[in-house]
């Protein structure tokens, strides 16, 4: 079988490999390839995202920002419906979670000017059924949004394909190598050449990155539970929004007539197939029913994924400082979704030897901020790097 060569060798067809091979093949021969027998098995199939401006850190919170216009306004042809709806996000706390809350309002809206503080009056108004003991001071992120997981990940890559990007699914990566100034890869489905390998294997990225001789950088897989279940009888639920304690230990919203809830676990585990276990789904009724007065007599559906984070949880994106040509694209965590196309747009940039983009980078995103260098010593310069 003859090698396929491309400008750019993506490992991985979830969120983060599909939205940087979109911007890539708007100038050059893109080609993924994923171990699955489809894009997004994993962590990008079982997300539950909303987009929130106020989640994550400082970094993800800007390329959340970064994203909004994209996901709000997608080019022609990206997609057939809207990929996001209103749903606002409400934090709540207890009255000694107070303090904490303020220090999360405070600095949220200098990013998010809309957010707004709510009473024990209010909070019960919009979410009826949570206990008044849980909800001395709210937080309100009005302009939230449920995100259409699918429709955003399928517009990547049919985006991809228009732009003469291939997508190679059953393509695991047995064998990688660095030969003269290609990365040639084996797989099942054949041989692959690119002077850039972009390692964007999500929970499997650094076993892949070890694969190819890139010392790792921490990234660890954590599970998460979801599950899904039946309000009671005549419950008006459509317009409430997603609901967080302030210690982020569980939240729950609205899901086409059902709700949604998890307890936030991130239970370390090995990159697998993820399934739920059922001390978590004890644990999600558990929280769920202690909070609000709600009963869970049956779960309807019930699932896990896994979300990949680095001890600063920021996303690690750029040349490995000591391995020529290769490019780290992992650690995306929950965020994936919501900063798809501002991660999108930068992992291309670095990629391609450019700066930031200008629009994100007056949002405060930093090539230092991203770099895998952060989590060891540069041997060599940028040019050696690079490839």
């Amino acid at each position: 079988m003859p090698e396929t060569r491309a400008d750019f060798l993506i490992v991985g067809s979830g969120i983060a490999g599909a939205s940087a091979a979109y911007e890539l093949a708007a100038e050059a021969r893109v080609v993924v390839i994923e171990r699955e027998s489809q894009p997004g098995y994993h962590s990008t199939g079982r997300s539950a995202a909303i987009y929130s401006e106020t989640y994550g850190n400082a970094t993800i919170r800007a390329l959340t920002t970064g994203s909004r216009d994209f996901l709000l306004h997608p080019p022609a042809g990206f997609s057939d419906q809207p990929l996001l709806k209103p749903r606002g996000t409400l934090i709540i706390g207890r009255a000694d979670q107070r303090e904490k809350l303020m220090r999360v309002f405070d600095e949220c809206r200098k990013l998010v000017p809309s957010i707004q503080l709510l009473d024990q009056r209010e909070i019960l108004a919009r979410v009826p059924v949570i206990r008044p003991d849980q909800a001395a001071l709210g937080m309100l992120e009005p302009d939230a949004m449920d995100i259409d997981v699918h429709a955003v990940h399928q517009g990547f890559l049919r985006g991809l394909r228009r732009r003469g990007g291939a997508v190679i699914t059953a393509a695991e990566g047995l064998r990688a190598a660095r030969r003269g100034d290609l990365w040639q890869v084996e797989t099942p489905a054949g041989s692959f050449a690119a002077p850039v390998l972009v390692d964007a294997a999500g929970a499997w990225a650094e076993t892949f990155a070890t694969l190819c001789g890139a010392a790792p950088v921490g990234l660890g897989p954590k599970r998460r539970t979801v599950i899904i279940f039946v309000p009671p009888p005549g419950l008006a639920i459509a317009d409430w929004p997603q609901v967080i304690d302030a210690e982020e230990t569980f939240y729950f919203k609205p899901e086409v007539g059902r709700i949604l809830a998890t307890p936030a676990d991130e239970t370390p585990i090995a990159p697998c197939d993820v399934q739920p276990e059922d001390i978590d789904v004890a644990i999600c009724i558990d929280r769920i029913e202690g909070a609000t007065t709600l009963s869970v007599p049956r779960v309807e559906r019930k699932w896990a994924g896994l979300r990949s984070f680095v001890a600063d949880r920021t996303p690690v994106v750029g040349f490995d400082p000591a391995l020529a040509g290769f490019f780290w694209l992992a650690g995306q965590g929950g965020y994936g979704i919501q900063t798809s196309s501002a991660m999108g747009r930068t992992a291309a940039a670095l990629a391609r030897g450019r700066d930031i983009p200008a629009d994100l980078a007056d949002l405060g995103v930093t090539a230092a901020a991203l770099s895998p260098a952060r989590f060891k010593p540069a041997s060599g310069g940028a040019e050696a790097v690079r490839g």
